[in-house]
């Protein structure tokens, strides 16, 4: 029998098994492999965090303290995140999982001419399924220096599989934790001049001609997160026009701190508001990439892009994430008539805003 791989490179030749790289880093794999532009990275892989609860000893533990919890007892939610997360948090890491992580860190550094800050993701197998987004359940951590740096919020990652959302998540929507397991993305740190996200349909309407997409600012996380109101722009899937947009207040951007070695959240002046954040020239390609991504994957996609303001013009726009298109499938399934929700990073965002537009939600 092979034994699983700790780590598994975006561009290897190994294929996205989604049970080894979980939703993320799958979707990562497959986008990097179809030649997509995507920031270079890798995977540390389900088989390391199962190599790590298997030392540590807890995964009995785990399944017993999850296995009677009630979804609304939100006190004794938190009380068994709070200590499954310490539990994972406070465990050494098997020798050979750590020593594995060292290496890929080291050969990720060694393509780039100085030291680069990467993001480190969570990627867990419950996650971007057809039918539960999932999205937004567990931890990502920005604009990370430094091996040690990123190996501590690497077991954050993991731990964040047990957060109080995430468990509550899984309870409601009845996924099982038997079986669950969590991979983490590292990869190279995009300094995004602009960023956001785009779904390959109306999610409002189901209409499969139209690309709704939302940009702001800086590093997407405030669009992601709900807490600035970005720019809105529809197009036509076909002519690849705009037929409708809406520029957003984007009050505030989130950009790199060289200083601190971090990020910091600053103001948008009122001139720079008052425009799109995009050019013509970029909703295109956006709109473009948007659908190379669904003709990959065969069914509406839901994107995470940015614009990178180290590269040239043309040669900027880089892939984050794509993955299942959730919000109306799960709307017409439980209430065609009500607004769709979901929990999802960007169709959340969009549908709100397009509901905000439609008077049929409050900012």
């Amino acid at each position: 029998m092979t034994t699983a791989p700790y780590i598994q490179f975006f561009d290897g030749a190994d294929a996205p098994r989604h049970d080894l790289l979980g939703g993320k880093c799958a979707s990562l794999v497959a986008l990097t492999q179809a030649g997509m532009p995507v920031p270079p990275g890798f995977a540390i892989t389900t088989a390391s965090y199962d190599a790590f609860i298997a030392a540590a000893g807890i995964e009995q533990d785990i399944h017993s303290m999850l296995a009677h919890l009630d979804a609304d007892d939100v006190a004794e939610v938190d009380r068994v995140s709070a200590q499954l997360r310490y539990e994972i948090e406070s465990r050494p890491v098997p020798a050979a999982v750590r020593a594995d992580f060292v290496a890929a860190y080291h050969a990720l550094q060694a393509r780039f001419s100085e030291p680069v800050p990467v993001a480190v993701r969570s990627s867990a197998t419950a996650e971007d399924l057809p039918d539960a987004s999932f999205a937004g359940q567990q931890d990502t951590y920005l604009w990370l220096n430094g091996i040690d740096d990123v190996t501590e919020h690497i077991r954050r990652c993991w731990a964040s599989l047990f957060t109080s959302r995430a468990i509550t998540y899984r309870l409601k929507n009845n996924i099982p934790n038997e079986g669950l397991s969590m991979a983490v993305a590292v990869q190279k740190m995009v300094n995004a001049r602009a960023a956001g996200v785009a779904i390959t349909m109306d999610p409002t309407t189901g209409d499969r001609s139209k690309i709704v997409m939302e940009a702001s600012y800086g590093l997407g996380e405030l669009v992601v997160s709900g807490l600035v109101t970005p720019d809105n722009v529809t197009v036509d899937k076909i002519m690849l026009m705009v037929v409708k947009r809406v520029i957003g207040d984007k009050h505030a951007e989130l950009v790199p701190d060289p200083a601190n070695t971090g990020l910091v959240e600053l103001e948008v002046s009122a001139a720079r508001r008052a425009v799109l954040s995009i050019s013509e020239t970029e909703i295109t390609a956006i709109a473009t990439i948007a659908k190379k991504a669904e003709k990959h994957f065969t069914c509406p996609q839901d994107i995470e892009w940015a614009l990178d303001r180290d590269l040239p013009n043309g040669q900027n726009l880089l892939l984050l994430q794509s993955r299942p298109e959730t919000v109306h499938s799960s709307r017409t399934k439980t209430d065609a008539a009500g607004p769709a929700r979901t929990t999802g990073y960007g169709i959340e965002s969009i549908t709100r805003s397009l509901l905000v537009q439609a008077g049929k939600a409050t900012d």
